[in-house]
């Protein structure tokens, strides 16, 4: 996270897009890339190769280019953009079965007429690919750093689990150094996320009140309303914990529960980061039900824009359906919730609740601290202060604080400061957009370091390993439902609950 973008100097380069004709890269790299360019964000010498594993004349290339960005931008964009753009971009067919094929990529790079020799490769590839690709880039020389620079982006997952991504690690750093190394979660290119860590340490009020004096607990939350969808097969390998928790929201605790770095250098934000995951208590597998829950969507009623609802399957019935017919009795989970502890000073003794679902009443990203109670409790007591953090759908702060009711009596009653972090003038940036401007920047503390991955991996491992052993029927909750109830076993005290939607009135 540099302290200005605008003035970060990049140099000319070449992004060479690995999966050039993939999903991510027609909905999120070239729109981005694009809309990049068109601010005028881009160097003016950067160049564009995508790889694919067909030969695609240059022509046709271009013109599929342009189905991506009338298909993202429906409203139109500007023509001499379009122009600049589409000239950036050429096309390297890379055939599986040619033994030559990345000495022919380098053959083609090395015409410095078209491309500057500082290159980032982006590998939108499948997982299992990462490191092959890594090797036959470095086999032929493409990897080194005599004279420029050379980054390669590695696409989630980082592994599925410790020893896999640890052995990944092994065979990455055989040709690249840690420095090259880019570990994209595209989470951390949100500007909400990036946004706690400003909100945090540039207001004097939070800081002081931000430790285990004050605060009861922290809530990290990430809910849908959508299901699995036809992601049945990917899911039901993988689960909410390995596909959520032990990124994105274990990351998003990092950037809440972290100490102030020293600037905001990557290397200082990644070594505060890694420093608060590596402190993280790890779960004792023999008290597993008493700090972890898990269960599965059921068939139910979930809201539609237009304020109805619509009757949705299962999740084993959606997974029957794509196993042709045939009944599949998965534990995996849908929902995941997890009680943690921060062992240092800080922290000590105050639990951090982490959950993500899918098919749930609403569809919630944030960041949900409770306080103490307060020293004066009339009336049998009021309700605590919360401050919200509102990821998605909307970009806020909020603090409830008690207040006099107007009136003869001494009541209080809750009342909102509500700011939103995000204005109908403000630019929006999709998260890749910033990911990829950090890449070129050579700006990598949006990016993971592999302590931080190998920290979170061993924090999930024994849960994901457990519940692979445990084949008793998962925990069902209706389509459209709150949390279940029995998800409160992992609370510390009976008085502490979900919090749900922002809104004052929706907390339990």
């Amino acid at each position: 996270m540099t302290q200005s973008n605008e003035t970060h100097q990049i140099d000319p380069c070449t992004l060479v897009l690995f999966g050039a004709s993939g999903n991510l890269a027609r909905v999120k790299l070239f729109p981005g890339l694009f809309r990049l360019d068109s601010i005028g964000r881009l160097p003016a010498e950067l160049k564009i190769l995508a790889v694919g594993r067909q030969a695609v004349d240059l022509a046709a290339w271009r013109a599929d280019i342009k189905t991506m960005l009338d298909a993202k931008f429906k409203k139109g964009y500007d023509a001499s953009a379009f122009e600049r753009f589409i000239a950036r971009n050429f096309y390297h067919a890379n055939p599986p079965t040619d033994p030559d094929a990345f000495a022919k990529l380098k053959n083609t790079l090395s015409d410095e007429r078209i491309f500057p020799q500082n290159l980032a490769y982006f590998l939108s590839v499948r997982p299992v690919d990462f490191a092959p690709v890594v090797e036959s880039l470095a086999n032929v020389g493409l990897t080194q750093e005599d004279k420029y620079w050379r980054r390669v982006v590695i696409e989630k997952p980082f592994g599925t689990d410790l020893p896999s991504a640890q052995d990944l690690q092994k065979s990455i750093t055989k040709h690249l150094k840690e420095s090259q190394i880019y570990r994209i979660d595209h989470y951390l290119g949100k500007s909400a996320l990036q946004n706690i860590l400003l909100q945090r340490f540039t207001n004097t009020i939070l800081e002081p009140i931000w430790n285990n004096q004050y605060i009861d607990h922290v809530q990290i939350t990430n809910t849908e309303m959508l299901g699995v969808g036809e992601r049945t097969t990917f899911y039901d390998t993988t689960g909410a914990l390995r596909d959520m928790i032990q990124s994105h929201i274990l990351q998003t605790l990092a950037l809440t529960a972290m100490e102030l770095p020293k600037d905001l250098s990557p290397d200082s934000v990644r070594d505060a980061k890694i420093k608060v995951l590596e402190q993280i208590r790890p779960i004792p597998v023999n008290e597993l039900n008493k700090h972890v829950f898990r269960a599965q969507y059921a068939a139910g009623e979930v809201p539609t824009s237009d304020g109805k609802t619509e009757k949705v399957p299962g999740y084993l019935e959606e997974l029957a359906r794509d196993n042709n017919g045939e009944k599949v009795d998965s534990v995996v989970e849908t929902y995941a919730a997890m009680k943690l502890f921060i062992d240092n000073p800080r922290w000590q003794g105050v639990p951090f609740y982490i959950r993500t679902a899918k098919r749930l009443h609403e569809a919630d990203t944030c960041i949900a601290i409770r306080f103490k109670k307060a020293p004066l409790q009339i009336n049998g007591g009021q309700n605590q202060n919360w401050l919200i953090i509102g990821i998605q759908p909307r970009e806020c702060i909020k603090m409830e604080i008690q207040s006099k009711i107007p009136g003869l009596d001494i009541k209080t009653r809750s009342i909102q400061l509500d700011a939103a972090n995000r204005l109908p003038e403000d630019d929006t940036v999709d998260a890749y957009e910033a990911l990829l401007l950090n890449l070129m920047q050579g700006d990598n503390s949006n990016y993971l370091h592999i302590n931080e991955a190998e920290a979170q991996w061993r924090l999930v491992d024994p849960v994901v390993k457990a519940w692979a052993a445990d084949k008793t029927s998962v925990y069902q909750y209706p389509a459209g439902s709150r949390d279940p109830e029995a998800s409160k076993v992992i609370f510390e005290s009976e008085d502490q609950f979900w919090r749900y939607s922002i809104e004052l009135g929706g907390d339990k």
